[in-house]
Order: C-alpha cells, then sequence, then structure tokens
C-alpha cells in the first residue's frame, strides 16, 4: 500500500476557469501537487503557483496541436488505480503514483454548433477527448478519487479539505455530477451529427415548428433504432405527432382488442371519437354524411372512420387520423373531403394514396407507422428544464377479463357481448385522453367524451350533452333538414351542431349567419321534444378513468341512456354510487385501472 504522507496529486484541465485561481491557492495550502495542460497550466504559473505540466509525469510533450496531452497510462493508471496490493504493484513496477484529484470540465460544445453555418470540420475540431476521459475514470474510481467538473462545488470542496478529508458522499455526488456532465456533452454531440447525417428521417426528422409557430427549432428523434414512421406526404408539426402518436396506439389496441379495423379522431392530445368498423344501417350513413360513398358497406375500415368523425363533428373539424389497418379507397375517400390535418396508418392502398397527397395543394399530412413497432419500457418528459420518467402505460384492456367484477346488481347475469364491445371501446379511449376524462359509447363507437375537466361531474356533463347532441342528429327532424345548395360540409356541421345541442343563436346577426345555410329554416326543438327523443336513448356504456367521487355523476350518467357503468374504485362514496346505479337500473361493473393521462 503507498504510504499515507505521499504527496497528493491534483489534474486540472478546465474551459471554464471561474475560481480556478482560488481552488489552486487552496490546494497547495494542503501541500497537494499540481499537474495542468494547457491554458489551465498558463494561469496558474502566470499567478504565480506552482504548478507543473502534466508532460512531468507521462515525459511526452502535447502533441497534434493539442489534442494529445493527458492521453497517457502514467495519467489515467494513476487515476483508475485502487487501494489494491495488484494495483500497487503495478504502479511500483511502472514508476506510476496515483492521483487524488481531477478538476476538469469541457468547453461547452452547444456553443459551437449554435454558431451560423458551422461546419462538420469545425464541429469536430471541438470535440473533447481528452477531457472526457479524465471526468469518465475519475468518476468511476470515485470510491478514491474526487472528481471537480463544477466550479460551484470548489467552496464546498475546499471547505472539506480544510475538516481532513472529502467525505465518500461527497466524491459519490460528485461523481454523479461528473457523469451528467459528459452525458450531456455526448448529447449535444449526437444531437448535432444527428442532424447532419440521419436528416433523410430515418433517426431524426425536422418538424414545422413546436406546440407554437415561434417554437424553433423542434424535431422529432429517437436515439436507438430508427423512427417507426415516415412521412409519405406534407411536413409534421409537433402537435401532430403529439396526435398521431397516441391515436396510433389506441387504434392499435382497439384493433387488438375487439379484432376489428379501428379509427380516431384526435385533437390536442384527446381523441374527438373513436370507434371500430360495425356495420353503419341507413340511418347512420346519412347521419355521419357518408351515405354516397361507394364502396362503403365492403369496408370496415371506412365505416371506423365515418363513426369516430361523425361521434362530434364539431370537434373532429381538422383533426389528425389513425387508422389500424391499411387505408383502403372508400375510407380515402371520406377523408378527402373532410378538413383534416394529416394520417397515420400502417400502409395505404396506391389509389387511397394518391388521393390522400394531392389533399390540402399537396401539404397534408401523410404518416406511414411501424405497426411491428414497440416503444419501450420507461418513458421521459422534460418540463421546465425538469425531466421526469416512468413505466410507459402498458396496462390491457381486454373484453374478455376487465369487465368481469359486476358490483351491481349482485345478481346480475355476464354483460352482453355489446356492452362489453363498447365499455373496452370507451376505456381504451379513456387511456388515450387527457385527465380528467368519461366516455360514453354505443355502437362500437365513442359517442361523447368529456377531456382535460379538473372536475369529474364536469367531465361527465360534458361527455353526456355530447352524446345527448349526437343521438340529437337521428331525430326525424334534424335527418329532415333541408339544406340550401352550396352549402359547405363544415357550416352544415355547426348550423346541425347548434340546432340539436339548443344553441340556434337568437341575436339578429348571427341568427343570419345561422339561417342561411338552410333551405328551410327547421324550428327548434322544445323542451318537450328534446326530453322525448333523449328517453328512447339506451343501452349506453360509460366508463371513467378514475373512480366517481360523487352520486351526481351516476345521475348524470342515467339521463343520456346509461345502461353500464365501469370505473376504479376507491372513494368514500363508492357504496353511494352502487347503490343510486342500481335504483337507476345501471350495472355497475368495476375497471380495476386507474388510467390517467397526460
Amino acid at each position: 500500500m503507498a504510504s499515507s504522507n505521499q504527496q497528493k496529486i491534483a489534474i486540472l484541465s478546465v474551459y471554464d476557469k471561474t475560481g480556478l485561481l482560488d481552488l489552486a491557492k487552496g490546494l497547495i495550502k494542503h501541500n497537494i501537487r499540481l499537474l495542468a495542460s494547457g491554458g489551465t497550466s498558463k494561469l496558474i504559473r502566470e499567478a504565480g503557483f506552482p504548478v507543473e505540466d502534466v508532460s512531468a509525469i507521462t515525459k511526452a510533450p502535447e502533441m497534434l496541436s493539442g489534442r494529445v496531452k493527458t492521453l497517457h497510462p502514467a495519467v489515467h493508471a494513476g487515476i483508475l488505480a485502487r487501494d489494491l496490493a495488484s494495483d500497487e504493484k503495478d504502479l511500483a513496477e511502472q514508476n506510476i503514483q496515483k492521483v487524488d484529484y481531477v478538476i476538469c470540465n469541457l468547453y461547452p460544445f452547444k456553443n459551437t454548433v449554435a454558431k451560423i453555418n458551422v461546419t462538420i470540420p469545425e464541429a469536430v475540431e471541438e470535440i473533447d477527448i481528452g477531457g472526457v476521459t479524465l471526468i469518465r475514470a475519475a468518476a468511476k474510481n470515485h470510491s478514491r478519487v474526487t472528481v471537480l467538473s463544477d466550479p460551484e462545488d470548489y467552496h464546498e470542496f475546499l471547505q472539506e479539505l480544510e475538516k481532513g478529508e472529502v467525505t465518500a458522499k461527497s466524491r459519490q455526488l460528485h461523481a454523479l455530477k461528473a457523469f451528467t456532465h459528459t452525458a450531456d456533452y455526448d448529447t449535444a454531440i449526437s444531437d448535432f451529427f444527428r442532424k447532419k447525417y440521419a436528416g433523410d428521417g430515418s433517426q431524426q426528422i425536422a418538424l414545422r415548428y413546436g406546440a407554437n409557430p415561434h417554437q424553433k427549432p423542434a424535431a422529432a428523434y429517437v436515439t436507438e433504432g430508427k423512427l417507426p414512421f415516415k412521412a409519405l406526404a406534407g411536413s409534421p408539426g409537433y402537435i401532430n405527432l403529439l396526435d398521431a402518436l397516441n391515436a396510433w396506439q389506441l387504434v392499435k389496441e382497439l384493433d387488438t382488442a375487439l379484432d376489428f379495423p379501428a379509427a380516431a379522431s384526435f385533437k390536442h392530445v384527446s381523441p374527438a371519437g373513436a370507434a371500430i368498423g360495425v356495420p353503419l344501417n341507413d340511418v347512420e350513413r346519412k347521419v355521419y354524411m357518408v351515405d354516397d360513398i361507394d364502396g362503403l358497406a365492403d369496408s370496415g375500415l371506412a365505416q371506423a372512420y365515418a363513426r369516430a368523425r361523425g361521434a362530434d363533428r364539431m370537434s373532429s373539424f381538422g383533426d389528425m387520423i389513425a387508422l389500424s389497418r391499411e387505408v383502403d379507397l372508400p375510407t380515402a375517400k371520406i377523408i378527402s373531403r373532410e378538413v383534416s390535418d394529416g394520417i397515420i396508418a400502417p400502409g395505404y392502398s396506391s389509389e387511397a394514396l394518391e388521393i390522400l397527397s394531392k389533399k390540402k395543394g399537396g401539404k397534408y399530412l401523410v404518416l406511414q407507422m411501424d405497426p411491428s413497432y414497440n416503444a419501450p419500457a420507461t418513458e421521459a418528459r422534460t418540463v421546465f428544464g425538469i425531466t421526469m420518467t416512468q413505466a410507459r402505460n402498458d396496462a390491457t384492456i381486454s373484453p374478455h377479463s376487465t369487465f368481469n367484477s359486476i358490483i351491481t346488481p349482485k345478481d346480475s347475469p355476464p354483460l352482453p357481448d355489446s356492452a362489453l364491445r363498447d365499455l373496452t371501446v370507451a376505456t381504451i379511449a379513456l387511456k388515450f385522453t387527457q385527465s380528467n376524462s368519461v366516455c360514453y359509447a354505443l355502437n362500437g363507437q365513442v359517442i361523447g367524451l368529456g377531456a382535460g375537466q379538473q372536475s369529474r361531474i364536469h367531465c361527465t356533463r360534458l361527455a353526456g350533452d355530447k352524446a345527448d347532441n349526437w343521438w340529437m342528429r337521428f331525430h326525424s327532424r334534424a335527418l329532415a333538414v333541408k339544406w340550401k345548395k352550396g352549402t359547405k360540409r363544415p357550416d352544415k356541421s355547426n348550423a346541425i351542431d347548434m340546432l340539436c345541442s339548443g344553441a340556434v343563436p337568437q341575436n339578429e346577426a348571427e341568427a343570419a349567419d345561422y339561417e342561411r345555410n338552410f333551405e328551410e329554416v327547421p324550428e327548434p326543438f322544445s323542451a318537450e321534444e328534446r326530453k322525448e327523443w333523449l328517453g328512447k336513448l339506451g343501452e349506453v356504456a360509460v366508463s371513467s378513468d378514475a373512480f366517481f367521487p360523487f352520486i351526481d355523476n351516476v345521475f348524470r350518467a342515467s339521463r343520456s341512456g346509461v345502461k353500464y357503468i365501469a370505473a376504479p374504485l376507491g372513494s368514500q362514496n363508492d357504496q353511494a354510487c352502487f347503490e343510486t346505479a342500481e335504483k337507476l337500473g345501471i350495472t355497475y361493473v368495476e375497471q380495476h385501472i386507474r388510467l390517467f393521462h397526460h
């Protein structure tokens, strides 16, 4: 073992020279031998402090214009040596002394690549090799060696020296900071070269902008493998991708769970509608404005999207579409005439791609997703400079295993297949909806969804109001509306929404804008008409992403024809909710998994 009175050694090589001279003074005070390189050595020497060049132990000069200074066994064996007899023997045979302190920080590579029109050779020249190696070696051997990569730590380090020695806990924290420093440095380098060498979209794709146009630059990338999607037409923005990737997961899970083609209409990171390809009847075709689509009856995918878009046409305006199977011609025909920002699907027929590629003058976003892609088990998000990680929500929702725990009525038979189907649709939709959220479903589709509300009753009301609006569109008077020739689809959607929601405008200017859409202006629905028609809505399934805290949610759900409720338990009012549901003729099912999504 080395003698305890052997002079300790510190190696210094820093870009940021803040506090360097005070540190050098403190080290010398404690009889620590200073070895430094380049500008670090020069600054210490010019200040009048005793310092040696690293070459004093390497016996080799700096070379290659300074690119090689500290890369030598005399340096790294001294840093990496442990307090082991075998290590001591190796050091003695090579006449190498242990290094006890490494003070090193790196030139901020981000500053280099932030320069306008920086070239690859210019960037390469600023990639530090020796400094990174010094830091990593010292951090690896932090059980013995103290590594300082942040000038902010010098003061406390010197205070510890005054007390005798640096503690093991301090060495651990310094090592953590050192590894973080080199990781950040390497990330900046990899980001630069990813942009330069993977700009073909294989690993990174540039986005038009972030959440808002002033948030530039913006990009999407993976650090391993390749991006699981490619743009066949158009260019994505940040929110486009948020919608597309959430929507894709939703339709993929729906298709897997129910073995039907699935579709979602996504807006602002929540579904406006989602559905599977349950066949449409004649009335549904008219309500969803697809009664003139050739080949509709033969395309489960087209019927799924007609249902998804038809759930809430107002919210679907300008949607991001996700489809679980290859896009066919009938589906593309529906999409071609709707206002939409883009689509993601595993593939496209040649006819479908031709139609979609021409949409919006060729700017319509068409993404092709690799259906075999599986995301990593852990996901991360950075907010305000803080990185949070969590296990990805891999909860599986299945009609055969998720809804077996019937709470009330106690003697209830197993749920019918239609209820299992609709609860599955509603629950999987919630998994990808901004919380709090409540979803109403019927006929294999979402008919009302309340997303992102702070109060659960507001979720339930919002979703219920949308379900009521959806059902009012099936009223004979709504179906008989006579549109003025040339009225555009968005104007029809807006006008029918006003009529069916009871929001027919009263003031003269707004009323004139509303009435211009009709050949014959329809009479508003009376309270009696609404009550009578809404009373015919039944067999609706509701799912909640967390427990219902009060019975008002159950009462509100019942007013929109709800027959089945699935929700996690855990509220102090669970029993009261069960009793209320039983009185209202609602079957209450425990859904075991909370599904918050943000």
